[in-house]
């Protein structure tokens, strides 16, 4: 009888055992369960506040002014409500998020600075976005739990930050990291005193009208003026003419291959596999102070489509043994093209344009050398 007693008493106590396991089993399987959705959670944040930190930026780009290099200041309401709409439209638990005035803020990232800190200094230089997405107390409400809510615990907080920025000033091109495609870039140099001048307006030539939607020129002023690229053997600071980026002595073939096809790797490889101002801010390119009439059918043909040239502030030696000191990047468009005629009548038309470049070397000297070009936006952080 007594061993009877004692056996349902052990049994009973491995009853309770059993039970109190399975309880702590069940708050250990709801704990990781909320675990399981809070990771979920976080997950949607960091999409919701990527997604509105690359929107923004991309608006960055397109909001500077083209006519006014340098003074216009980037459309940031227009930006801010990019950042808005993009964020609302991940949502993140069921919700669409909305940001406070604190959770975006644009800057200048600093690509030497090596993190992703930004600078607010000038506006007029912002190519950078920060968005903070919350699920807070005061904004969009935390996020509600399910079983934890047994422990006293009914909902919480999460939030996700994300940096996008892209590079607006070159030193120099490589190849692309992804290894598809040349560079845009044309073999022909622009004196710095012609674009300067260009950019200060005392250009006052507006003949032909890029239309963006149409991807047609026009005849008519578009508010871009225009500069002849054509060397007129105006003198200072030397003719203006083709640069020689690989072989020292491009034939017309080469010239015409790089007008329609861009730069290659291979073009590259003759210059130590990249095209990159030095240590002083300059680079000497071998180059010839003249535009063949060969290349008028390759130029028309690029007509209108955006593209890099070099800028020099000085040539010396004739001929196909002119020697330029290239001193930064632009971004330009071809408007027209007359290579037959007089000299007087001869012209290669270009006016600013924003070109979307890979390949680019970011400049960490804290000197502009490049204007109108930028790469493709990314996530810094």
């Amino acid at each position: 009888m007594r061993a009877l007693h004692t056996l349902r008493r052990r049994a009973g106590s491995i009853l309770v055992l059993t039970a109190m396991m399975m309880v702590l089993m069940f708050a250990m399987l709801a704990v990781a369960v909320d675990l399981g959705y809070m990771a979920l959670v976080r997950t949607q944040l960091q999409s919701s506040a990527d997604a509105a930190a690359l929107a923004a930026t991309w608006d960055l780009i397109s909001g500077d002014g083209l006519s006014t290099p340098g003074n216009a200041v980037p459309e940031l309401a227009l930006a801010r409500a990019t950042a808005e709409q993009f964020a609302g439209l991940n949502h993140v638990s069921g919700v669409a998020p909305t940001l406070a005035d604190t959770d975006v803020a644009f800057g200048r990232f600093q690509y030497s600075s090596g993190g992703a800190i930004l600078n607010f200094d000038n506006p007029s230089a912002y190519n950078a976005t920060r968005v903070r997405v919350r699920r807070a107390v005061g904004q969009n409400g935390e996020v509600p739990m399910f079983f934890v809510r047994v422990l006293g615990i009914n909902s919480c907080p999460g939030q996700a930050e994300a940096t996008a920025a892209f590079c607006d000033n070159f030193s120099g091109f490589k190849p692309p990291a992804t290894g598809t495609g040349n560079l845009a870039i044309l073999p022909f140099a622009l004196d710095k005193q012609t674009w300067d001048a260009l950019m200060a307006g005392q250009s006052t030539s507006d003949q032909s009208a890029w239309n963006a939607e149409t991807g047609q020129i026009a005849s008519g002023a578009d508010g871009l003026a225009e500069v002849n690229l054509y060397p007129q053997g105006t003198g200072s600071p030397g003719n203006r003419g083709t640069i020689d980026i690989g072989n020292n002595n491009n034939s017309t073939a080469d010239i015409s291959r790089q007008i329609r096809e861009g730069v290659s790797e291979a073009d590259l490889a003759q210059l130590g596999g990249k095209l990159e101002l030095g240590p002083d801010g300059t680079l000497q390119l071998n180059g010839d102070t003249g535009i063949s009439a060969g290349v008028k059918d390759d130029l028309l043909a690029i007509r209108g489509q955006p593209r890099v040239i070099p800028l020099f502030t000085s040539v010396s030696g004739p001929g196909n043994s002119a020697q330029y000191t290239i001193v930064g990047f632009v971004g330009v468009r071809i408007m027209e093209v007359n290579l037959t005629g007089p000299m007087s009548s001869k012209r290669v038309l270009i006016q600013p344009a924003r070109v979307e470049m890979l390949g680019g070397i970011p400049a960490t000297d804290g000197v502009q050398h490049s204007y109108f070009l930028h790469s493709p936006v990314w996530l810094v952080k």
